[in-house]
């Protein structure tokens, strides 16, 4: 089975920015922790004045399964119900699923 790659972007309202790296810092712990996590690492970018202008997050999930049950968990509903009202736009999420060559 293949890995799963997930890339997701938020961008916080400007009066949001501490909420919404509070509400991702307390993903880490969990998702980290279940069985089909590979990696769970949360990134911000910085514009010219080094002021936070978004936050990004690089998941590797050991195959679909590991993403479905991430995406079932308390810890995931709970982010989701919390987040979406502090950011200006949607997040943007990407899922990749790595492609093996021969």
């Amino acid at each position: 089975m293949s890995k799963i790659i997930v890339l997701a972007s938020f961008h916080p309202k400007k009066d949001k920015i501490n909420e919404v790296k509070n509400i991702i810092l307390s993903m880490i712990k969990p998702t980290r922790s279940e069985e089909g996590n590979e990696l769970y690492n949360f990134y911000e970018e910085k514009n010219n004045d080094g002021k936070t202008i978004s936050f990004h997050l690089f998941e590797i999930y050991k195959n679909s399964e590991a993403l479905d049950f991430h995406r079932e968990t308390i810890h995931y509903k709970d982010y989701r119900s919390k987040i979406e009202d502090l950011l200006e736009k949607p997040r943007e999420v990407k899922v990749l699923n790595s492609i093996d060559s021969l």
